[in-house]
């Protein structure tokens, strides 16, 4: 018997075949996390819900196997995919995450597509590709300008690369757009790091001096060059 809706059946099976190869990965032997990486953000497409709770929590194997169920019943539910492919790279699963991502962006709508470029623009600067990761976030924020996410990767890109007005613009920017903190809820980061950049750059943009000042001193002191070049230029600044 052949399906009744071979075009609905089509998606289907390409999005099974792609989900059973990348549970099948195993942890990057060698996750390419290079010395001049500049490590920013991971977003949510869906910020409530119980495997966003567990991702949170750093039950990853937990969220991934609600993330996995939820596309089992319904694989065009690409905010689930979107953010399967954020706790695969949770993971330290970089390739399996970057195949997710490919599928969301080639499918889905503009707020996937948004998520998913912002997504593959963190694996790019991961792997130490600054202006690859620019012109993925740059991409994400056209589709939707409305939206702060992507102004606060650009801030945090910015900030690292050296560029403190083009990072405060950004961040400011993001913070007008995201009043009441909402944009931020739907934010994961793969390093702790990234959080604490984050926290510098919007107390210094609000002006607690104090909170920036001492997530300037974690970040100083963290495993990344770049990260760590930025908190030091802050806290020389007069």
């Amino acid at each position: 018997m052949f399906p009744s809706d071979p075009k609905r059946l089509t998606p289907s099976i390409a999005l099974a075949a792609l989900l059973l190869a990348a549970c099948g990965g195993q942890v990057d032997a060698q996750p390419r996390v290079r010395a001049d990486a500049t490590p920013v953000l991971a977003t949510l497409a869906n910020g409530a819900g119980q495997a966003t709770d567990r991702l949170r929590s750093g039950d990853l194997a937990g969220a991934r196997a609600l993330f996995e169920s939820a596309l089992g019943k319904d694989p065009d539910r690409l905010t689930a995919l979107n953010d399967l492919a954020v706790s695969y790279y949770l993971e330290g699963r970089f390739e399996a995450a970057r195949q997710l991502l490919d599928e969301v962006v080639a499918r889905g709508g503009s707020r996937e597509q948004q998520a998913a470029l912002l997504n593959l623009g963190e694996l790019y600067a991961l792997e130490g590709y600054a202006s690859a990761a620019q012109a993925h976030f740059e991409t994400a924020r056209d589709i939707d300008p409305t939206h702060p996410g992507p102004f606060y990767a650009l801030a945090l890109l910015a900030d690292s690369r050296g560029e403190p007005s083009v990072a405060l613009a950004n961040v400011r920017e993001a913070l007008r757009l995201d009043a009441g903190g909402a944009g931020r809820t739907v934010l994961a980061f793969v390093y702790p790091e990234e959080r604490a950049h984050l926290e510098a750059l919007v107390g210094e943009a609000l002006g607690d001096r104090d909170l920036a000042a001492a997530r300037w001193r974690d970040l100083r002191s963290g495993r990344f060059p770049a990260l760590a070049a930025a908190g030091q230029r802050h806290l020389e600044e007069p």
